[in-house]
């Protein structure tokens, strides 16, 4: 099972020290060492490299590997005293006390935030003052992180009530979690016990959560690799076609697809893939006068049903 994210910070800070005191150590003898995975450590060697000391992309980690060995090259280049410019301490002061107030979060972690922000206010001296006059909080979404992080962490299942926008409906159901990651928002990836599947559930639509007493135990599943984006459609999905105008062109830069055909007009001919063609309908009610659904026929005709009744409803007003 992968590990919660406040785990895996802690690893990776404890690994620059490791690998510091370690030049040239074995990916294998690493690996052991922390308890993980080769492909785990590697992981994580590949996000060290956007580490470092400064927010603005100087003095990053220079580490790599040949897959055998993990060279860090510029060691003493980022071993110097941390120097923040103004806006970096408050940004970092306000993320930090923000953080400090999220529900769920353990006393520990509360109680090492709160002493790591005494220290940054002392470091950061005047540069600390318009952090004061600033601060952050956080709505739902940050509550649910913290119970799907304690989730994990302690191995326990969750009962959600979930909002489904494809459907229009609220559903309930007892999920195992496994791994919290973001691609554009924030995500849960899940057993669900409903439908006896793994499932996606983004934070912002879970409307009600609830940790249980019951051990959370998913099957041994495959990681997805998440690098390519969250939606990775199956050649065995329904094929759709959209015609879009101008306007919608940009549907085939955030859509992932077989092919865009130029048409006569400026727009595209997409031709996408998708577990759940009826999803689709909202993107033909977003689209408007500037795109719509070509095949199949029966989402078309859908499609359409749809836009005729909210056009009843507007008129109905």
């Amino acid at each position: 099972m992968a590990a919660n994210a406040i785990d895996q910070t802690r690893r990776m800070l404890s690994l620059v020290t490791y690998l510091r005191e370690r030049p040239g150590a074995h990916v294998a003898d690493v690996a052991r060492a922390f308890g993980i995975t080769e492909d785990e450590l590697i992981s994580d060697l590949d996000v060290l490299p956007m580490c470092g000391t400064s927010f603005r992309g100087g003095d990053l980690l220079d580490i790599d590997t040949d897959g055998d060995r993990i060279w860090w090259h510029n060691p003493d280049d980022v071993a110097a005293p941390l120097r923040l410019a103004a806006d970096e301490a408050t940004a970092l002061l306000v993320a930090a006390r923000a953080v400090a107030t999220l529900p769920g979060l353990r006393e520990s972690d509360r109680d090492a935030l709160v002493r790591a922000t005494a220290k940054l206010e002392a470091a950061a001296g005047e540069a600390a003052g318009a952090s004061s006059r600033l601060s952050v909080t956080f709505e739902s979404e940050g509550g649910v992180f913290a119970e799907v992080d304690r989730a994990i962490s302690e191995r326990r299942r969750l009962w959600v009530r979930y909002y489904s926008p494809a459907r229009d409906e609220l559903t309930e159901r007892e999920v195992d979690p496994i791994r919290l990651f973001a691609v554009g928002h924030t995500y849960m990836e899940a057993w669900c016990r409903l439908s006896e599947a793994r499932r996606t559930f983004r934070l912002d639509r879970v409307v009600e959560i609830r940790l249980l007493d019951e051990h959370a135990a998913p099957p041994e599943l495959e990681l997805r690799d998440l690098s390519e984006g969250l939606v990775q459609p199956s050649a065995d999905d329904p094929e759709v076609v959209v015609e879009v105008g101008p306007g919608g062109r940009w549907v085939a830069e955030y859509y992932p697809h077989d092919r865009a055909d130029e048409l006569p007009d400026g727009g595209l001919r997409i031709t996408l893939r998708t577990p759940d063609p009826a999803s689709l309908r909202r993107l033909a009610l977003r689209l408007g006068s500037d795109g719509r659904i070509v095949a199949p026929r029966e989402l078309a005709d859908s499609a359409r049903e749809a836009a005729t009744a909210a056009l009843a409803a507007y008129e109905g007003v």
